[in-house]
């Protein structure tokens, strides 16, 4: 089954309560939340203070998405904050598998997400550690970015690397009703969107985008 993860960066901050609201009613499956340290990527959003005062506003699963460096040091106060799902880029660890192993004690899933430039290949030790994985598909800390179309036979590598394992796929960037279902063909069933999702009428956006996925 294919999930939305609509990323709350991409939504007006003057109506954040409704469009809240309006991802409610389209009974999507996660909220996608980005961490932003202005350092890892340019931009700056998002910190656990933010997703605490979130956190009473809604019920819906907290899938957040850390573009931090060293991601451990703020692991805690994330996870204290309500996630329930953090990710945290390979390429902004010195240890993976060490960040990955503190995420999971506290008791919350954990994944890694990887850049458009880079390979599959430093899952291969940690993948089964992990109940997610985030592969960009614009580079990252923007919003409003272009697909960059091959990340499509990414996709369809990562899911044969995962093979039988249960780990979602997930991906982030540019995603709308035209790229979508040769995401979710290739093995994709975690569906970021921002700008698409937040630009104009939400409940119709995402349904469009559910629809377009499900063809």
């Amino acid at each position: 089954m294919v999930k939305l993860s609509p990323s709350i960066f991409g939504a007006d901050f003057g109506r954040l309560n409704e469009q809240i609201k309006a991802v409610e009613d389209c009974k999507v499956e996660m909220l996608h939340i980005d961490v932003m340290d202005g350092n890892y990527v340019p931009n700056i959003a998002f910190g656990p203070d933010q997703i605490a005062m979130l956190r009473p506003n809604t019920d819906l699963f907290f899938d957040v998405h850390m573009m931090v460096r060293e991601p451990d040091r703020y692991i805690e106060r994330i996870v204290k904050a309500g996630a329930q799902m953090i990710t945290v880029h390979a390429e902004a660890t010195t240890h993976l598998h060490r960040s990955l192993m503190l995420i999971k004690s506290f008791g919350v899933k954990c994944g890694v997400v990887l850049n458009p430039a880079t390979p599959l290949d430093v899952l291969k030790y940690v993948l089964d550690d992990v109940d997610m994985v985030l592969l960009m598909t614009v580079n990252p800390g923007g919003g409003g970015g272009s697909f960059i179309p091959g990340m499509v036979e990414k996709v369809r590598e990562l899911k044969e690397m995962i093979g039988d394992r249960d780990i979602d796929i997930e991906v982030d960037g540019g995603v709308n009703t035209e790229n979508v279902k040769s995401l979710v063909d290739a093995g994709a069933n975690v569906i970021v969107a921002g700008s698409f999702a937040f630009t104009g009428d939400v409940e119709k956006n995402l349904q469009a985008l559910r629809e377009a996925a499900d063809k």
